[in-house]
């Protein structure tokens, strides 16, 4: 290249003041954002700063991810300590000790004998990964029948092709044809007519998990590899498992050697509750678990399925050295995440995040359910720090009432979350209470004023 040419390169790539055209925005309506932009520039513990200097009170850790708040002391020197001393290394042939240390960390918090992890980049990384592993355990063990994958209606299980074809919710799947062969799905156990305003777990439906027991008998569980679910299904709006459920399709996957996946991204690390995983608060013991957020607390993007030790050990039956799976990423367990996600662990431990994620709970369900009676709620929803409140829609107009509450909340200074009608709320688990007051104080006069 000339230098000529070189110069015109680096003029042409130097980007316009202001111009916001060229990031196509992910999941967000481009044209009405852009039109009227909404800026964070900062953020500090439970605040963003917009770029008009506003405080904004984040009800929502980021997108769920933000556990221990922002900027936190520990994360941000530990980040900055690893870029200067590795800033990347391979994870193919080669490692690095963080990432084996963070393994370790990560497996003594998972339940029963889920001691092996694999690292990805992200939520539906995550997802994609623990599929892949499910279809090729059985795969090593004689049985390459099993490839039907069973997810569940509603289900958000991330973006990549096996996570959309497992999901359940439409819009994520309608524009992109046909997606994975052999899934079924599960129906979904939202039911406002037995449940709504349910404080905790619901009482109805553990009956909805026989529906796996019929999928078998259409099969053959000699076809089936794995179910996977959400122990608490967040993006499409919190929907709570009702009592028992879990556990009948814990005794189902049992009984026909199927694969249980709790797809954890969200509701991992202390989000219901004094314990690592949801799977750990139910009671339930699963066959693979995926993480991701809460991991490095949304520092640096990272993601994780711990498997069973069962799992892990029906690969290592090859030639020593023979590759055992053949899957991974560029950047599995990079070292800046890596060191991320043990600064992260120290902080969920030093400050006894999970602990207070439990304490908090009862008031955050009081003043969450205190809503009730307000208008346009049809339905509240909560367990440990999550909660969701179901607006009625507006006929001909889907999802717009709970996106004006969205676009009211950020003016008085409250960062929420929606889904369809459904306004999502996930705050860092070192919220105090005056900021619970806070945050249920803002709602109410915002849903007070909608139309």
């Amino acid at each position: 290249m000339s230098k000529t040419q070189s110069s015109a390169a680096q003029q042409n790539s130097k980007p316009a003041a202001n111009n916001l055209e060229a990031f196509w925005m992910p999941f967000s309506a481009n044209r009405q954002f852009k039109a009227a932009p909404r800026m964070f520039v900062a953020a500090k513990d439970m605040h963003y700063t917009t770029d008009d200097g506003r405080q904004v009170l984040d009800a929502t850790a980021g997108l769920w991810c933000c556990n221990i708040g922002h900027a936190r002391p520990k994360v941000v020197k530990a980040v900055q300590k690893q870029i200067e001393e590795l800033d990347y290394a391979p994870a193919f042939q080669m490692g690095h000790p963080k990432v084996f240390e963070l393994a370790s960390r990560v497996a003594t918090l998972m339940p029963g004998t889920l001691d092996h992890v694999f690292f990805t980049n992200s939520g539906s990384e995550s997802v994609d990964t623990a599929l892949k592993i499910a279809l090729a355990y059985h795969n090593v063990r004689g049985q390459a029948g099993r490839t039907r994958l069973i997810g569940r209606e509603r289900g958000y299980h991330g973006v990549g092709f096996g996570g959309i074809s497992v999901g359940g919710i439409v819009n994520n799947r309608k524009f992109f044809g046909s997606l994975l062969n052999g899934v079924d799905h599960l129906p979904h156990t939202h039911n406002l007519k037995e449940n709504a305003y349910s404080k905790g777990i619901p009482n109805w439906g553990a009956h909805l998990a026989d529906e796996l027991e019929k999928i078998v008998a259409l099969h053959g569980a000699e076809t089936i590899a794995a179910v996977i679910v959400e122990p608490v299904a967040g993006s499409t709006g919190v929907l709570l498992p009702p009592k028992g459920y879990l556990q009948k399709l814990r005794e189902i996957c049992t009984r026909h050697g199927i694969l249980l996946i709790f797809d954890e991204v969200i509701t991992a690390f202390g989000r219901c509750g004094n314990a690592a995983t949801a799977a750990e608060i139910f009671g339930v013991q699963p066959d693979i678990i995926t993480m991701a957020k809460g991991l490095t607390a949304g520092t640096i993007p990272m993601g994780a399925v711990a498997v069973d030790k069962k799992i892990y050990d029906a690969f290592m039956n090859g030639p020593e050295g023979a590759i055992e799976l053949f899957h991974g990423y560029t950047y599995s367990g990079h070292p800046v995440a890596a060191a991320a996600g043990l600064a992260t662990l120290d902080t969920y431990q030093e400050e006894g995040l999970f602990q207070r994620s439990a304490e908090l709970a009862p008031y955050w369900e009081n003043a969450l359910h205190a809503l009730k009676g307000l208008p346009h709620i049809i339905d509240i929803r909560n367990i440990g720090l999550i909660g969701a409140i179901e607006m009625e829609g507006i006929p001909g107009k889907p999802t717009a009432r709970a996106f004006e509450a969205f676009l009211q909340c950020f003016e008085k200074g409250l960062l929420i979350r929606t889904t369809g009608d459904t306004i999502a709320l996930s705050p860092p688990l070192i919220i105090s209470k005056p900021q619970i007051d806070e945050i249920f104080s803002t709602l109410s006069t915002v849903i007070k004023k909608l139309a």
